[in-house]
C-alpha cells in the first residue's frame, strides 16, 4: 500500500479501501477530499479523524450513529472521530468539499477555543451546522483557492505551513459561528467550560480500540484518580466518565453487529468482553434484545 493509501486509511476504519477517495492533499494530520465514491456506496464509513463536509449542491441522507441525518446546500456535516455513517442516499447533483483533520492538529488550530468544538460536537452532539449563502460561497472559494495554491507549478518550501494557516483560519471562523449561535440560544445548559483533561479523556476514549474498560484504566492512562476524572467529566458535560465509556461501547457494538460480517463471538472478542455470554447479557441490558436480534433489527 502506498503512502497516500496509508494516510487515507486514517479517515475510515482499516477495512475500507483507499481507492474510493478522490484526494487533493494528504499528510499525517490533514486530508482534503473533493469527491468520494465511497459515499455513493452502501458500505459503512467509520471515521477516525475529525470531519467537516460542506455541501455545495444537492443533498445527502445517511444514518449517523444510527440516526437519520440530512445535509443540504448551505449546511456542514461535522463529525468527531468514532462516528459511523451508513445507508447513504445522494441526490444526482450532490457535490461537497471535505476536510479531515487529526485531533492533534485540530487542537493546534483551535487552542483555547477547543472547548467550543468539544461542547458542540461531543457534548451537545451537533452534527449539522447551517450557514448562510455568503459564508457558503466564502468557504467554497477558500477551498478552491487552497487547491490552486497546492497545485501551482512553483516549488514552495512553506506549502505545509501555509496550508495549516489557511485551515486554522477556517476552523476559527467555524468556532466563531458556533459561539454566535450559542449566544443567541435561550436554553443553554450552565456547565463548567471544557478543559484540557476532559478533551484528553475523549481523545483517549475515541482512539482506544477496546473501550469496554473500567474508569480506573482511563484514569491511570491520564495519571489522575478515577474520582477526579469522573468529577471533571460531570462538570464539563453533565455526564460521568462511566456514562461516556458506556456510550462509546454501545456505538461500537451497534456498528460491529450491524455494519460488519464479524460473528457475534468475534465482535465480543474484538470489543474486549470476556465471553459471549457476558456480551449477550450486556447487549440485552442496554438494547433490550439479544446480539442476534440487534443485528436483524433497524434500531
Amino acid at each position: 500500500m502506498d503512502e497516500m493509501k496509508l494516510n487515507i486509511g486514517k479517515i475510515v476504519n482499516a477495512e475500507q479501501i483507499a481507492a474510493d477517495f478522490s484526494v487533493g492533499y494528504s499528510d499525517d494530520d490533514i486530508i482534503l477530499v473533493t469527491n468520494a465514491k465511497l459515499l455513493a456506496e452502501p458500505n459503512p464509513v467509520r471515521l477516525q479523524m475529525n470531519a467537516v463536509v460542506l455541501c455545495t449542491q444537492g443533498r445527502a441522507q445517511m444514518n449517523l450513529n444510527g440516526k437519520a441525518t440530512i445535509i443540504t446546500i448551505g449546511q456542514m456535516l461535522v463529525c468527531p472521530p468514532n462516528t459511523s455513517l451508513t445507508d447513504f442516499m445522494l441526490s444526482p447533483d450532490f457535490e461537497f468539499k471535505a476536510i479531515f483533520v487529526s485531533g492533534r492538529m485540530l487542537q493546534s488550530f483551535l487552542r483555547e477555543r477547543m472547548r467550543i468544538w468539544t461542547e458542540n460536537f461531543y457534548v451537545q452532539k451537533k452534527h449539522i451546522v447551517t450557514i448562510d449563502e455568503e459564508d457558503t460561497n466564502l468557504l467554497s472559494s477558500f477551498y478552491d483557492t487552497l487547491y490552486i495554491f497546492l497545485y501551482c507549478k512553483k516549488e514552495r518550501r512553506v506549502k505545509g505551513e501555509v496550508l495549516r494557516s489557511f485551515l486554522r483560519g477556517a476552523f476559527l471562523c467555524l468556532c466563531e459561528h458556533l459561539e454566535n449561535i450559542n449566544a443567541d440560544g435561550d436554553n443553554q445548559e450552565k456547565r463548567q467550560p471544557t478543559n484540557i483533561l476532559f478533551q484528553q479523556f475523549l481523545d483517549l476514549l475515541g482512539g482506544t480500540p477496546v473501550k469496554h474498560r473500567p474508569v480506573e484504566w482511563y484514569a491511570s492512562e491520564l495519571c489522575i484518580t478515577p474520582k477526579y476524572l469522573s468529577a471533571v467529566c460531570k462538570s464539563c458535560s453533565g455526564k460521568t466518565a462511566n456514562e461516556w465509556i458506556r456510550e462509546h461501547v454501545l456505538e461500537d457494538i451497534r456498528y460491529c453487529l450491524k455494519s460488519t460480517d464479524l460473528s457475534i463471538k468475534q465482535v465480543s472478542t474484538k470489543l474486549g468482553f470476556p465471553n459471549t455470554s457476558f456480551f449477550g447479557k450486556y447487549v440485552k441490558e442496554h438494547f433490550g434484545m439479544t446480539p442476534f436480534q440487534l443485528r436483524q433489527n433497524n434500531v
